[in-house]
């Protein structure tokens, strides 16, 4: 009877915290989702009385509504998305998709970039080895800022996480290619297969080590087309020329195909000149050694990163540095 007589009191406590919780919550209609609507963190954590988890709750659903339907995401609904998911994590910082779901969401302007990164750190501190917190982050800091090494960064620190998929040591060493030299990527990777015991993963690591050899042969020929020039007055009109009498830059080509691979394995393949972009690529892989996306998002990218760049520069004008004055 005591026991009975426990439940239901603890029933109508449940009861009344809900009640008293929803009272202080805020209408949902879409005319005041603005502002007002989203209270700053610190304050709803002092309104909920004790009752964090279920006012995260509540906020949490808010979001999830607030992209639901046809609703086309704009750089406003992720700032508000951003504060939504914020008061969330503050609340309830133990939660875990939220993070994730501000990071596939707010990528509307820079701001909504930088507001899922800072959410994503937070993520990160609360939950250390959720590896895919660490790699939204570097996808961010890679494919909408622009940010190449700070990604390298954030990879390397999920591929050292348990569940992390192999790739990602290799995409660190891709990223690490753009911004320092090819031989720090390399040098990444041959530490990998020197501290790796699983013979997939070596491979895996193997193979990368073969992408950055072809590139590297690739830079030697670019090198030798850039001599070509100066010495000819004119471009090449296929790799082979580089061996031509009377004046030959090379005395062999290297290798199109990796030192790696079997000679039984051979594909034949050659040096040639990408008719797309004019660049000498080795046909083992057709194209060289960097990472693509599509042109339209790389576009936007470049934009924000062209706007950060004035933002930081100095003025011009009196005062400044443009105006002839030391």
């Amino acid at each position: 009877m005591i026991g009975k007589f426990a439940l239901l009191m603890a029933l109508m406590a449940t009861v009344c915290a809900t009640g008293f919780i929803h009272a202080r919550m805020p209408p949902t209609t879409n005319a005041d989702r603005g502002d007002a609507f989203v209270p700053d963190p610190a304050v709803a954590s002092v309104l909920s009385l004790g009752f964090d988890a279920a006012l995260a709750d509540y906020y949490w659903l808010q979001a999830v509504q607030a992209i639901g339907g046809d609703t086309r995401i704009t750089a406003e609904l992720g700032v508000h998305l951003g504060k939504l998911i914020d008061v969330v994590t503050t609340l309830d910082p133990w939660v875990d998709h939220p993070y994730r779901f501000a990071a596939v969401w707010l990528t509307e302007s820079e701001e909504n970039v930088r507001q899922a990164n800072r959410l994503l750190e937070r993520g990160i501190a609360h939950h250390p080895n959720e590896w895919r917190n660490w790699f939204y982050l570097g996808f961010n800091q890679f494919y909408y800022l622009l940010e190449n090494e700070q990604a390298a960064h954030s990879l390397e620190q999920a591929s050292r996480l348990p569940k992390a998929p192999r790739y990602l040591p290799r995409l660190v060493a891709r990223l690490r290619s753009q911004t320092a030299d090819i031989l720090v990527a390399e040098t990444f990777l041959r530490e990998l297969i020197r501290d790796t015991e699983e013979e997939s993963a070596r491979a895996e690591y193997q193979n990368a080590l073969d992408e950055i050899e072809i590139e590297k042969k690739a830079r030697f020929l670019d090198r030798a087309r850039e001599a070509f020039i100066k010495l000819a007055g004119r471009d090449i009109m296929s790799v082979d020329e580089l061996l031509a009498e009377p004046h030959p830059l090379l005395s062999a080509l290297p290798s199109p195909e990796p030192e790696s691979l079997p000679a039984a394995l051979s594909r034949g393949s050659v040096w040639e000149i990408d008719p797309a972009n004019e660049r000498i690529v080795s046909s083992y892989y057709g194209a060289r050694y960097e990472l693509h996306f599509p042109s339209r998002e790389h576009q936007r990218a470049e934009q924000w990163r062209a706007e950060r760049e004035g933002r930081d520069s100095p003025p011009s004008g009196p005062g400044g540095l443009d105006d002839g004055e030391s």
